[in-house]
């Protein structure tokens, strides 16, 4: 209950207002948010890349509401993958569609994404397409098969796959049918009952089951990561749940995998020690960077992931 409460508050304009009035809640969410400005995000992802660890990179925003905001959010982007371009950072780009225009002209967010996809292309860089909640699944992946017919391939866009949705299985096979890179997440987002599994059991479950279907097609495709760490193989398994990264690692070495035939993908702030450790072992490590003035949303569901975010949050208050 407390989960879907902090989801609701993610998309209330009332509460964005009032928590974004409060001096100490920037203070708590820079913990997940690397600043409000690229040069932060920057700055940030050197530090990760000095520590042997790549990034994705993500100004944030969505459900942009006019033509305008939407032009603006995709011109921001191309401005992102520039700047790393020219910063020669080893990061890659994430971006939701509806930050492009996706609820409310679909032929316009096409438009905008192929422009991004083509900078992505000059640059030799990558972009992935965050999934969203489940009225804009059909959509995303249409738009995706548009792009793939464009020309663009796996080499300059990838997708993600939400593991509590029943139909995660059947979308992560017809991707994969397209050897597309794939972040598996599991899933935060409130869902309906005939659309999501209501047991965390059944979440890890279908997790691990999508991790082997990715780790096959990879090993298949011969899929690895690029020596400049932009380009990811096709198994991104992004996750801070111990006992599937544990599953990952075991399938691999049962089948054969290269360490560098997969990577896996964590939040910025969440689980440094685990990013670290896994540096060590020798696997390619992606934190997920996001950044901008639009941070409540991202803020909240980070909130709603794990409780013990939540206390951090109210640590934060009494410090004022």
């Amino acid at each position: 209950m407390l989960r879907s409460f902090l989801i609701y508050l993610s998309k209330a304009q009332w509460a964005q207002k009032m928590v974004t009035g409060w001096s100490f809640a920037w203070k708590a969410a820079s913990r997940f948010v690397a600043g409000e400005k690229t040069e932060d995000a920057i700055r940030a992802i050197r530090e990760l890349n000095a520590k042997g660890i790549n990034a994705t990179l993500d100004h944030l925003g969505e459900h942009t509401s006019t033509m305008e905001e939407a032009a603006q959010s995709t011109s921001e982007i191309l401005a992102i993958l520039d700047e790393i371009d020219r910063a020669e950072v080893r990061a890659n780009v994430s971006i939701k569609l509806t930050q492009i225009g996706m609820g409310l002209d679909e032929s316009v967010c096409r438009e905008n994404l192929g422009r991004i996809l083509q900078r992505a292309k000059e640059h030799r860089n990558f972009v992935r397409v965050d999934i969203e909640d489940t009225p804009y699944t059909d959509t995303t992946i249409a738009i995706y098969k548009a792009m793939l017919e464009r020309g663009f391939t796996n080499r300059h866009f990838g997708m993600a796959v939400q593991s509590y949705l029943f139909r995660a299985e059947a979308d992560t096979k017809l991707l994969l049918e397209n050897k597309t890179t794939i972040r598996l997440v599991k899933g935060a987002y409130k869902e309906p009952p005939d659309k999501a599994f209501p047991k965390k059991a059944d979440v890890d479950a279908n997790y691990d089951l999508l991790t082997k279907l990715m780790m096959d097609a990879s090993l298949a495709g011969r899929s690895n990561l690029s020596e400049d760490g932009r380009i990811p193989p096709i198994p991104a398994i992004a996750t801070h749940d111990e006992k599937r990264i544990e599953f990952a690692v075991s399938y691999a070495n049962k089948v054969g995998l290269p360490k560098d035939g997969l990577e896996f993908q964590m939040l910025y702030g969440i689980r440094r020690d685990l990013q670290e450790k896994l540096v060590k072992e020798g696997y390619p490590v992606r934190v997920y960077v996001p950044f901008g003035t639009h941070w409540y949303p991202y803020f909240m569901r980070r909130l709603a992931e794990r409780p013990a975010n939540i206390w951090f949050f109210i640590s934060n208050f009494f410090r004022g």
